[in-house]
């Protein structure tokens, strides 16, 4: 039996990242994964965006702290940026007026975002019918993000530190013994001092295990495609997002992924595309753009995980020692890994969080898992 300080459950993006912080400190930590390869749900699924006037307060917040890390990485994490320029269009209806209202309340007076008419967005992107929108929201902060380099570069931090990764391990069960865990899989047992749930959609079936809270985690299922583009799209073509996140478009490698924005429940599982929800997401993109769809190139979905206050889930198990939730980021994981994962390294390790997380806005009392008891 192989011994650990700490067991990170769930290779996405945010059991890699926490896993890598962990490591940096010293600690001994085994990444365990039941997929033969990491990231392979969610974090691979990603529309690859940070849109930081996008979500709720803390999520703001967290995505404010996480820019400095994008911007600047730690020296060999990756072999490129990590961010790219990408404007975010927020297309509102003459009868989404009062959502576009609602979006400007809460941005004040930022400077990063803007307001233009029919003419100042069609020309911003020409593929939105004319007569469809009136009205836009701008976000020129909005960043690509290169999610495979982020991932990959938690990844091999944790690896520099010492850390291993067990692939094709699922947890079947998990007991505790006095001062430390005992976690079972198919093909060997580990003992580790901690245990983070950073299990993605199956982050409540894992607490459930040791009955710790119930946080009512609801996987929600997102469908995207790929289809061509109408031409050669320009590096200033924005995403384009309904105001009321009814479809999105974005570009991508010289084509345009597509989404109905669905958030349908779902038990945790491989997430696949369904027709119906390919065909609803057609409709929407061909009435709003100026685009007829012949052929779709590639599908796929993916499950974004929430709580019910679309806030992520962090903190330790106030009915089990030594279980710590780190869940529920929903479809904002990427862009807020950085600091979310700082933030409970700090947690874990008994550590004050940094301040750089209290000069970005972010509230504890937002994040922990007390609050939803």
């Amino acid at each position: 039996m192989q011994s650990f300080d700490i067991a990170v459950i769930g290779a996405g993006i945010a059991g890699a990242s926490v896993a890598a912080r962990l490591t940096q400190a010293g600690k001994r930590v085994v990444l365990c994964e039941m997929e033969n390869q990491a990231g392979y749900h969610t974090t691979g699924r990603s529309a690859a965006i940070f849109a930081p006037t996008y979500g709720p307060t803390v999520i703001r917040a967290l995505a404010r702290a996480s820019q400095s890390f994008f911007e600047n990485p730690p020296e060999k994490f990756s072999d490129g940026p990590l961010f790219s320029p990408r404007q975010i269009m927020m297309i509102s209806r003459a009868d989404q007026t009062a959502a576009l209202d609602k979006l400007i309340a809460q941005m004040g007076d930022d400077p990063t975002v803007s307001v233009v008419d029919e003419p100042g967005l069609r020309e911003i992107n020409p593929l939105v019918r004319k007569g469809y929108a009136s009205a836009a929201f701008l976000d020129h902060a909005g960043q690509e993000i290169d999610v495979s380099a982020l991932h990959q570069g938690f990844l091999r931090q944790f690896k520099s530190g010492g850390g291993t990764v067990m692939l094709k391990t699922e947890v079947l069960a998990l007991a505790q013994h006095s001062t430390h865990w005992r976690i079972t899989t198919k093909d060997r047992d580990i003992e580790a001092g901690i245990v983070v749930n950073a299990a993605g959609a199956w982050a409540d079936k894992l607490g459930q295990m040791v009955e710790a809270e119930h946080i009512g985690l609801l996987p929600k299922r997102r469908t995207a495609a790929m289809i061509a583009a109408p031409h050669k799209l320009g590096p200033d073509f924005p995403m384009t997002i309904d105001i009321e996140e009814q479809f999105y478009i974005k570009p991508d490698a010289g084509r345009l992924l597509i989404s109905p924005a669905d958030e349908t429940l779902s038990a945790p599982c491989d997430a696949q595309p369904e027709e119906l929800d390919i065909a609803i997401c057609v409709d929407r993109i061909e009435k709003a753009f100026d685009l007829s769809v012949r052929r779709i190139e590639s599908k796929w979905a993916g499950l974004r995980s929430f709580v019910a206050d679309g806030a992520p889930v962090t903190g330790f198990s106030q009915r089990v020692d030594g279980f710590y939730w780190l869940a529920g980021q929903g479809g904002y994981g990427i862009q807020t890994a950085p600091a979310l994962s700082a933030y409970a390294a700090c947690e874990i390790l008994g550590e004050a969080p940094a301040a750089e997380l209290a000069l970005a806005g972010v509230d504890p009392n937002d994040l922990m898992v007390t609050r939803l008891s």
